[in-house]
Protein backbone atom coordinates (compact mmCIF):
# COMPACT_ATOMS: atom_id res chain seq x y z
CA UNK A 1 0.00 0.00 0.00
CA UNK A 2 1.36 3.50 -1.01
CA UNK A 3 2.05 6.44 0.91
CA UNK A 4 -0.16 7.92 -1.44
CA UNK A 5 -3.11 5.48 -0.33
CA UNK A 6 -2.43 6.06 3.42
CA UNK A 7 -2.11 10.05 3.29
CA UNK A 8 -5.72 9.94 1.68
CA UNK A 9 -7.19 8.05 4.95
CA UNK A 10 -6.28 10.53 7.14
CA UNK A 11 -8.84 12.89 6.83
CA UNK A 12 -11.17 10.77 7.35
CA UNK A 13 -8.74 9.12 10.48
CA UNK A 14 -8.52 12.60 12.06
CA UNK A 15 -12.75 13.16 11.80
CA UNK A 16 -13.01 9.34 13.11
CA UNK A 17 -10.59 9.95 15.64
CA UNK A 18 -11.76 13.57 16.99
CA UNK A 19 -15.51 12.74 16.86
CA UNK A 20 -15.26 9.87 19.20
CA UNK A 21 -12.65 12.03 21.44
CA UNK A 22 -15.64 14.39 21.48
CA UNK A 23 -18.21 12.46 22.91
CA UNK A 24 -15.49 10.43 25.40
CA UNK A 25 -14.59 13.77 26.75
CA UNK A 26 -18.31 14.84 27.16
CA UNK A 27 -19.33 11.54 29.09
CA UNK A 28 -15.74 12.21 31.17
CA UNK A 29 -17.19 15.65 32.14
CA UNK A 30 -20.44 14.39 32.72
CA UNK A 31 -19.38 11.93 34.81
CA UNK A 32 -17.36 14.46 36.72
CA UNK A 33 -20.65 17.00 37.24
CA UNK A 34 -22.86 14.05 38.34
CA UNK A 35 -19.92 13.39 41.19
CA UNK A 36 -20.09 16.65 42.79
CA UNK A 37 -24.01 17.01 42.59
CA UNK A 38 -25.60 13.79 42.50
CA UNK A 39 -28.94 14.87 41.02
CA UNK A 40 -26.80 16.93 38.04
CA UNK A 41 -28.07 14.33 35.16
CA UNK A 42 -31.42 12.87 34.22
CA UNK A 43 -29.75 9.61 34.38
CA UNK A 44 -29.13 9.78 37.82
CA UNK A 45 -32.34 11.25 39.37
CA UNK A 46 -33.62 7.88 37.19
CA UNK A 47 -31.51 5.58 39.74
CA UNK A 48 -32.58 7.46 42.45
CA UNK A 49 -36.13 7.44 41.46
CA UNK A 50 -35.83 3.57 40.77
CA UNK A 51 -34.18 3.05 43.95
CA UNK A 52 -37.01 4.30 45.84
CA UNK A 53 -39.70 2.66 43.70
CA UNK A 54 -38.20 -0.82 44.88
CA UNK A 55 -38.34 -0.04 48.13
CA UNK A 56 -41.93 1.49 47.97
CA UNK A 57 -43.58 -1.17 45.95
CA UNK A 58 -41.72 -4.26 48.09
CA UNK A 59 -42.31 -2.53 51.36
CA UNK A 60 -46.05 -1.91 50.31
CA UNK A 61 -46.53 -5.01 48.53
CA UNK A 62 -47.36 -3.38 45.07
CA UNK A 63 -47.70 -6.52 43.05
CA UNK A 64 -49.59 -5.46 40.11
CA UNK A 65 -47.83 -2.01 39.74
CA UNK A 66 -44.48 -3.61 39.72
CA UNK A 67 -45.69 -6.20 36.58
CA UNK A 68 -47.45 -3.42 34.80
CA UNK A 69 -44.21 -0.79 35.40
CA UNK A 70 -41.54 -3.32 34.39
CA UNK A 71 -43.81 -4.81 30.94
CA UNK A 72 -43.53 -1.32 30.06
CA UNK A 73 -40.00 -1.00 29.80
CA UNK A 74 -39.54 -4.49 28.54
CA UNK A 75 -41.56 -3.54 25.85
CA UNK A 76 -39.79 -0.74 25.04
CA UNK A 77 -36.31 -2.41 25.37
CA UNK A 78 -38.16 -4.94 23.31
CA UNK A 79 -38.95 -2.38 20.34
CA UNK A 80 -35.48 -0.77 19.89
CA UNK A 81 -33.58 -4.45 20.07
CA UNK A 82 -36.27 -5.47 17.38
CA UNK A 83 -35.59 -1.87 15.42
CA UNK A 84 -31.66 -2.37 15.90
CA UNK A 85 -32.04 -5.60 13.93
CA UNK A 86 -34.16 -4.00 11.28
CA UNK A 87 -31.32 -1.39 11.02
CA UNK A 88 -28.70 -3.80 10.67
CA UNK A 89 -30.37 -5.38 8.13
CA UNK A 90 -30.46 -2.39 6.27
CA UNK A 91 -26.75 -1.50 6.64
CA UNK A 92 -26.09 -5.19 5.14
CA UNK A 93 -28.50 -4.43 2.43
CA UNK A 94 -26.62 -1.18 1.53
CA UNK A 95 -23.35 -2.58 1.49
CA UNK A 96 -24.32 -4.37 -1.25
CA UNK A 97 -25.45 -1.96 -3.32
CA UNK A 98 -22.33 0.27 -2.83
CA UNK A 99 -21.79 -0.05 -6.36
CA UNK A 100 -24.45 1.86 -7.73
CA UNK A 101 -24.11 4.23 -4.79
CA UNK A 102 -21.26 5.23 -4.47
CA UNK A 103 -20.99 8.41 -6.62
CA UNK A 104 -24.13 9.48 -4.78
CA UNK A 105 -23.22 9.47 -1.25
CA UNK A 106 -19.28 10.72 -1.79
CA UNK A 107 -21.30 13.87 -3.76
CA UNK A 108 -20.57 15.77 -0.66
CA UNK A 109 -17.61 14.29 -0.11
CA UNK A 110 -14.97 17.25 0.20
CA UNK A 111 -11.99 16.19 2.38
CA UNK A 112 -12.01 12.18 2.72
CA UNK A 113 -10.66 9.62 0.56
CA UNK A 114 -13.84 7.98 -1.66
CA UNK A 115 -12.33 4.66 -1.82
CA UNK A 116 -14.50 1.98 -2.01
CA UNK A 117 -12.77 0.25 0.96
CA UNK A 118 -13.06 3.23 2.78
CA UNK A 119 -16.11 2.98 2.34
CA UNK A 120 -17.46 0.01 3.41
CA UNK A 121 -14.93 0.33 6.81
CA UNK A 122 -17.62 3.03 7.58
CA UNK A 123 -20.37 0.59 6.60
CA UNK A 124 -19.28 -1.80 9.18
CA UNK A 125 -18.54 0.85 12.22
CA UNK A 126 -21.78 1.32 11.51
CA UNK A 127 -23.23 -2.37 11.80
CA UNK A 128 -20.47 -2.73 14.86
CA UNK A 129 -22.70 0.39 17.03
CA UNK A 130 -25.68 -1.41 15.97
CA UNK A 131 -24.49 -4.53 16.97
CA UNK A 132 -23.95 -3.04 20.09
CA UNK A 133 -27.15 -1.14 20.73
CA UNK A 134 -28.80 -4.64 20.08
CA UNK A 135 -27.23 -6.34 22.59
CA UNK A 136 -27.69 -3.39 25.00
CA UNK A 137 -31.23 -3.69 24.82
CA UNK A 138 -31.27 -7.03 24.90
CA UNK A 139 -29.11 -7.75 28.18
CA UNK A 140 -32.06 -4.88 29.63
CA UNK A 141 -34.96 -7.17 28.68
CA UNK A 142 -33.19 -10.17 30.39
CA UNK A 143 -32.29 -7.92 33.68
CA UNK A 144 -36.25 -6.23 33.64
CA UNK A 145 -37.33 -10.16 33.68
CA UNK A 146 -34.85 -11.08 36.74
CA UNK A 147 -36.25 -8.28 38.60
CA UNK A 148 -39.73 -9.16 37.76
CA UNK A 149 -39.45 -11.72 39.64
CA UNK A 150 -37.32 -11.02 42.65
CA UNK A 151 -39.47 -7.67 43.24
CA UNK A 152 -42.46 -10.17 44.22
CA UNK A 153 -40.95 -11.73 46.75
CA UNK A 154 -42.22 -11.41 50.23
CA UNK A 155 -40.12 -9.94 52.23
CA UNK A 156 -40.95 -11.79 55.28
CA UNK A 157 -38.55 -14.60 53.75
CA UNK A 158 -35.63 -11.80 55.03
CA UNK A 159 -33.89 -13.20 51.73
CA UNK A 160 -30.35 -11.11 52.18
CA UNK A 161 -30.14 -11.55 48.29
CA UNK A 162 -33.79 -10.56 47.22
CA UNK A 163 -33.88 -7.55 49.68
CA UNK A 164 -35.09 -3.80 48.08
CA UNK A 165 -31.25 -2.72 48.12
CA UNK A 166 -30.34 -5.84 45.77
CA UNK A 167 -33.41 -5.55 43.70
CA UNK A 168 -32.53 -1.84 42.92
CA UNK A 169 -28.99 -2.29 42.32
CA UNK A 170 -30.27 -5.34 39.53
CA UNK A 171 -33.52 -2.73 38.24
CA UNK A 172 -30.62 0.24 37.77
CA UNK A 173 -28.17 -2.49 35.90
CA UNK A 174 -31.20 -2.85 33.63
CA UNK A 175 -31.41 0.91 33.19
CA UNK A 176 -28.05 1.23 32.39
CA UNK A 177 -27.87 -1.33 29.60
CA UNK A 178 -31.18 0.71 27.93
CA UNK A 179 -29.15 3.37 28.17
CA UNK A 180 -26.35 2.19 26.31
CA UNK A 181 -28.18 1.12 23.93
CA UNK A 182 -29.88 4.60 23.34
CA UNK A 183 -25.95 6.24 23.49
CA UNK A 184 -25.18 3.63 21.02
CA UNK A 185 -28.16 5.16 18.84
CA UNK A 186 -27.19 8.57 19.27
CA UNK A 187 -23.68 7.46 17.60
CA UNK A 188 -25.38 6.36 14.32
CA UNK A 189 -26.27 9.76 13.28
CA UNK A 190 -22.42 11.31 12.89
CA UNK A 191 -21.52 8.13 11.93
CA UNK A 192 -24.01 8.22 9.02
CA UNK A 193 -23.13 11.44 8.64
CA UNK A 194 -19.33 10.31 7.99
CA UNK A 195 -20.63 8.18 4.89
CA UNK A 196 -20.76 11.63 3.18
CA UNK A 197 -17.92 13.20 4.38
CA UNK A 198 -15.34 13.61 7.64
CA UNK A 199 -16.26 16.95 7.68
CA UNK A 200 -20.02 16.50 8.16
CA UNK A 201 -19.49 13.84 10.66
CA UNK A 202 -17.61 16.20 13.21
CA UNK A 203 -20.55 18.94 12.57
CA UNK A 204 -23.05 15.86 13.43
CA UNK A 205 -21.08 15.26 16.66
CA UNK A 206 -21.10 18.60 17.98
CA UNK A 207 -24.67 18.87 16.90
CA UNK A 208 -25.06 15.79 19.00
CA UNK A 209 -23.29 16.66 22.16
CA UNK A 210 -25.09 19.76 22.04
CA UNK A 211 -28.93 17.82 22.40
CA UNK A 212 -27.30 15.32 24.08
CA UNK A 213 -26.38 18.19 26.35
CA UNK A 214 -30.20 19.44 26.81
CA UNK A 215 -31.05 15.76 27.37
CA UNK A 216 -29.05 14.78 30.23
CA UNK A 217 -29.15 17.90 32.19
CA UNK A 218 -31.68 17.97 34.77
CA UNK A 219 -34.43 20.56 34.73
CA UNK A 220 -32.54 23.43 37.26
CA UNK A 221 -35.39 23.87 39.34
CA UNK A 222 -34.92 20.06 40.15
CA UNK A 223 -31.74 19.87 40.80
CA UNK A 224 -32.22 22.89 43.84
CA UNK A 225 -34.93 21.10 44.96
CA UNK A 226 -32.39 17.95 45.24
CA UNK A 227 -29.35 20.21 47.03
CA UNK A 228 -31.82 21.63 49.71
Amino acid sequence: MDLTFLAAYKADALGFFLSVSLLVVYHWLLRRKEKRDPAYTVQAVNRIARTAWVENVMREGKDILAVQTLRNSTMAATFLASTAVLMIIGVLTLSGQGDRLEATWHSLNVFGAKHPELWMLKLIFLLLDLFFAFFSFAMSIRVFNHVGYMINVPLSLNHHAISPEHVAIHLNRAGRFYSLGMRAYYFCVPLLFWLFGPHLMLIATLGLIFVLYRLDRTPKLLAEDYAK
